[in-house]
């Protein structure tokens, strides 16, 4: 920050400042968007400049039975991780909220740990587990695993809203003769809830973009498009993966979008936002 009445050499420090953030920006996201303008390219290889501008690789990603399949195994599994990991979460976050829960210091660490321990060691011992109960190569199996990886994050974007909210207004309601239930649904979830649809989209995102996990628990008709594209670049690299990869970030983009213009209108309407 500049003072009230910068010098010279105050000022070039802080444009040397934002050009060295605006350097490590670029840095940060040119390698994500880069499948952009490939995805619109005509021919056939991942060449610059393009061969020409053609959507021809989004109609095979969204025209071919394959990776259509592909694309609705993943809404179907995010759309359930989803559901599954903003109960659990949001529950999980109110009881934590409590300053008596019992062991706190302990539970938070172990219900973050997913976010923590390689994924890869998770896949495993979830194949492992998932197999003896029957739960593995079925949709319910992944839709379990890619719960217990997306619930932390709604855990924490929930705890981040809760850490504002007085518990003495759930106390006024049930004075006021109103059920918990009631006081929960009238008084907490309005109050938090750009942190609950926050949550869920992380959630959503975490769930649709997973791999690893697909990869021990999926079969040939449960993969989704992450694994399509992973699988793909393997045994036939084509720009269509690029054209897959576009839709999954602007999935993506949109979705936290739609929680963003959600909290905003929370905040328009004098509900306090996370």
């Amino acid at each position: 920050m500049l003072s009230p009445y910068p010098t010279t050499s105050e000022r070039i420090r802080v444009a040397a400042l934002w050009f060295w953030c605006v350097l490590v920006l670029i840095f940060l996201v040119v390698p994500i968007f880069v499948p952009v303008p490939l995805s619109f390219n005509s021919g056939s290889f991942f060449t610059f400049p393009l061969a020409g501008v053609s959507t021809r690789w989004y109609e095979v990603v969204l025209g071919t039975p394959r990776w259509r399949a592909a694309i609705g195994n993943s809404l179907l599994i995010g759309a359930g991780a989803t559901v599954l990991a903003t109960f659990l979460g949001t529950l999980t976050a109110i009881g934590l909220s409590d300053p008596k829960f019992p062991a706190r210091r302990f539970v938070v660490p172990l219900l973050i740990s997913p976010l923590i321990v390689p994924v890869v060691v998770t896949a495993v011992g979830t194949y492992l587990f998932y197999a003896r109960l029957g739960l593995a190569n079925t949709y319910a199996g992944i839709i379990l695993a890619h719960t217990v990886l997306a619930s932390p994050f709604v855990v924490v974007t929930v705890g981040a809203s809760l850490s504002g909210f007085d518990r003495n207004l759930m106390r006024a309601t049930s004075i006021l003769g109103a059920r918990p239930l009631t006081g929960f649904f009238r008084v907490m979830l309005p109050l938090i809830l750009p942190g609950v649809l926050s949550g869920a989209a992380f959630a959503f995102v975490t769930s649709f973009d997973e791999v690893v996990v697909v990869q021990f628990l999926a079969n040939a008709q449960q993969r989704t498009l992450p694994l399509e594209m992973f699988t793909g670049l393997r045994e036939q690299l084509s720009p269509a993966i690029t054209a897959a990869a576009t839709l999954m970030m602007a999935l993506s983009i949109l979705l936290l979008i739609v929680a963003n213009l959600l909290a905003r209108r929370s905040r328009q309407a004098g509900l306090p936002a996370e």
